[in-house]
């Protein structure tokens, strides 16, 4: 008489854990058969039965259900074997390690994993592993800019305290503009890859039909965008622009403007305009601390969905569909959060020794 498996227990959790590996796709084989093999022991399958549809051997079956009794599924899991000896151990490592704390051979600026690997006499793929499993990205390059201006404490908690706690009949306008933004005629379009994924296209080769500038004026409050493309980016520029956006700001009389700007020249020496608009306040933010200046997230965004991959056979096509896009994008606008965020990782080390220990 066939012998019939014994019940297994197996509580719900860990059978929907059994059925979800024996369903895997990405699982090692071996790991999904032995889940099967317990599977059908779970449900009361006869091991006869089981080894016909699984065409394995009742032994087999039999050893990973009593290595599932006893473990679990960490039982259907290979023993430690002793396998063959350490290849790549400690003193390897460290070999790794200190070679790349050395100025990498000829002419190269940074190790990568091939020359890493011919200067050890090692081998490729185990280098590879290593720096992996160390998070060290070797190809990987970090910048930051990191502001001296002495005075950067109280001038960003001046902008900050824009953003956070603005004076009352007060409006906060974070101003920039966008310079040298190209008309490029190329052919765009779409193709498949050789994976069959599709993707967006352009041709390599185009035609320069001159540039503009963008003129941009964030509303704090509102999030509402002004815009004005320019050929030039000039003092007489800026300020004209300033005259237009105060112009389109529907606003009462005692109205203060607090303008945040970046310490480009043609956003200083305005004595005279700002004179004439006694209402109007110019806040200069840090030297090198750009990121204080909000209208410059909304000039990424712009890129991305504007600039980015398209083509125009005019200045004046590109400056149209910047109009056209501040006009859509005016109907649905909201201010940016401001979020206070402590930055880290920007201690530059010389060596790799030196961010270890």
């Amino acid at each position: 008489m066939p012998r019939v498996a014994k019940l297994v227990a197996c509580d719900p959790k860990t059978r929907m854990e059994l059925e979800k590996i024996a369903d895997s796709q990405k699982e090692e084989r071996r790991f999904v058969r032995r889940a099967q093999m317990v599977l059908g022991c779970v449900v009361g399958k006869r091991i006869m039965d089981i080894a016909a549809d699984l065409g394995e051997q009742k032994d087999v079956i039999i050893k990973w259900r009593n290595r599932f009794v006893e473990s679990g599924i960490k039982g259907l899991l290979d023993s430690p074997r002793s396998g063959k000896p350490v290849t790549y151990g400690s003193e390897w490592q460290k070999r790794v390690l200190e070679k790349l704390d050395e100025t990498p051979p000829n002419g190269l600026t940074r190790w990568d994993g091939p020359t890493l690997a011919a200067s050890l006499v090692t081998s490729e793929d185990a280098v590879q592993r290593f720096l992996r499993k160390e998070g060290i990205q070797l190809a990987r390059l970090r910048t930051w800019c990191i502001s001296t201006d002495p005075d950067f404490a109280a001038k960003a908690a001046d902008i900050v305290g824009l953003y956070l706690n603005p004076p009352e009949n007060a409006i906060v306008i974070s101003v920039d503009e966008k310079p040298s933004m190209q008309a490029l005629s190329r052919q765009t379009g779409v193709v498949k890859t050789r994976n069959g994924k599709i993707a967006s296209a352009i041709k390599s080769t185009y035609k320069r039909n001159g540039t503009q500038n963008l003129f941009a004026a964030l509303e704090v409050a509102s999030g509402q965008i002004h815009g004005k493309t320019t050929k030039s980016k000039k003092r007489i520029d800026f300020i004209a622009f300033m005259d237009d956006v105060l112009s389109e700001i529907q606003s009462g009389k005692d109205v203060e403007y607090h303008v945040i700007l970046d310490n480009y020249c043609i956003h200083k020496r305005c004595d005279e305009w700002l004179a004439n608009h006694k209402n109007v306040h110019f806040h200069y933010t840090p030297t090198s601390a750009s990121w204080l200046n909000q209208v410059e997230i909304w000039f990424n965004i712009m890129t991305r969905k504007v600039l980015r991959g398209a083509s125009f056979d005019s200045t004046t096509q590109l400056s149209a569909a910047i109009a056209k896009y501040i006009a859509a994008y005016n109907e649905n606008a909201s201010p940016f959060v401001w979020k206070k965020r402590e930055v880290k990782g920007s201690q530059i080390a010389n060596k790799l020794s030196n961010l270890r220990g």
